[in-house]
């Protein structure tokens, strides 16, 4: 990994209610989206906890960046450690809590992935080798940096039965970011590190019975496939979401809040 050197500081947002010395959380979102949006539904937790929600660079409040990548995230994730702080990443953000964690491990006091994308981690499964080659034919259909930011964010929505989002000068940005992003199903992470690590590990997948037929065919059962196999290759628990998909902290937050809660708790 590189130094930050002079690199502007992240955008983090604090959410907390809870009595002063409250477990501290860094909570890292995807893509095309930003903290506090991707983790609306973790709000709540306030109370208990103290919870930092990062914007990565690119996103939300935090400064521009030539090309979003989970490397650099990693860095602004490791600046905020400190002497403790559990982890938890979502989609995208997943490689990038691995990473801090894979480097500080006597830092992190649990490891959450809600949905890991990082699928060449687990291209010895079938279902996600095969994910891998339609998503890297996708990729090599079009121009991305090219692509008008609306056009894109349809194109990433409407086939799969997703709602596409209003497309606010926010949301545009992010779409921008996401679309000169370094593909996180292509990253190479340390998980023999990870497994070592003697700290509380869960992984959280949708069971996406309830997608779009499309968006399942395309990217869920791999999704889904590579939660397993990285619970399984880094000693984490598995637990799986019923009625959600790629968002189930979204989709069903109180489950996914009480799974956090125990977690953060023990």
């Amino acid at each position: 990994m590189s130094t930050l050197g002079e690199r502007e500081p992240v955008h983090v947002t604090v959410w907390d209610e809870a009595t002063p010395g409250a477990p501290r959380v860094l909570l890292v979102h995807g893509t095309m989206t930003w903290g506090t949006e991707c983790f609306a539904g973790q709000r709540p937790l306030a109370e208990m906890f103290r919870l930092e929600v990062v914007d990565r660079r690119g996103f939300g409040d935090s400064p521009d960046i030539a090309r979003s990548d989970y490397e650099t995230d990693a860095e602004d994730i490791l600046q905020f450690l400190g002497h403790g702080a559990h982890l938890v990443g979502h989609s995208y953000g997943a490689a990038a809590v691995m990473l801090a964690a894979s480097v500080r491990p006597e830092a992190v006091q649990s490891l959450t992935l809600i949905e890991p994308s990082p699928l060449r981690t687990a291209a010895g499964h079938p279902t996600v080798a095969a994910a891998v080659r339609r998503i890297r034919e996708a990729f090599g259909a079009f121009d991305a940096a090219r692509m008008d930011p609306e056009v894109y964010l349809r194109a990433s929505t409407e086939p799969y039965g997703l709602p596409a989002p209003e497309p606010t000068p926010r949301m545009l940005r992010a779409v921008r970011s996401a679309m000169r992003e370094r593909p996180v199903w292509d990253a190479a992470l340390p998980l023999g590190r990870l497994a070592a690590a003697a700290l509380p590990k869960v992984v959280i997948n949708g069971t996406w019975e309830t997608a779009h037929p499309e968006y399942r065919e395309f990217i869920g059962a791999a999704l889904a496939a590579c939660g397993e196999y990285l619970a399984e290759a880094i000693g984490a628990r598995h637990v799986q979401v019923s009625g959600a998909s790629h968002a189930p902290h979204q989709e069903r937050p109180d489950e996914v809040n009480a799974v956090l809660t125990r977690l953060w708790q023990s």
